[in-house]
């Protein structure tokens, strides 16, 4: 799995115009899903994305967790995220899981997130044309690869 994780001050999801979900300060989550993620991918990223340091403390250090500042999180799906470039400059999206694999594994990554926040997560709609609107708090943007653990 791949993910860009954002910290926000607000993010929301827009589907035929009308908002599906929002959120005030908290993690904007694009996560991108390949045959080869697991339930371990799924587990691992999780506690990684809400144990993240990245919200300032009282000194201005990056040095809370989402969860320390009972953030909210948005989480979109987005095949885009495993896009290969190597060829040419027509990205080739064949890493990308088809959706019987990927809707699972969304939903499953969307109910594991909210376990580790304490509180359920907002959600985008798999496979809709969804219009992510954010402002990107630092700004601070974080790319994860369960696949390199890095």
């Amino acid at each position: 799995m791949k993910t860009v994780t954002q910290r926000v001050q607000y993010a929301s999801v827009t589907i035929d115009g009308q908002v599906k979900s929002k959120i005030g300060k908290g993690l904007l989550i694009l996560v991108g899903i390949e045959d080869r993620d697991t339930q371990e991918d799924i587990e691992w990223l999780a506690k990684k994305i809400t144990n993240l340091r990245i919200f300032d403390d009282e000194n201005g250090v990056m040095n809370r967790s989402c969860i320390e500042v009972e953030g909210e999180i948005l989480v979109v799906s987005q095949f885009t995220l495993q896009a290969s470039t190597k060829k040419g400059n027509r990205p080739s999206y064949i890493k990308a899981s088809k959706p019987d694999v990927a809707i699972p594994m969304y939903e499953a990554f969307c109910e594991e997130v909210g376990l580790q926040l304490g509180k359920p997560v907002q959600t985008g709609t798999f496979g809709a044309d969804m219009k992510v609107e954010l402002l990107n708090d630092g700004p601070v943007t974080i790319l994860i690869d369960s696949q390199n653990k890095e």
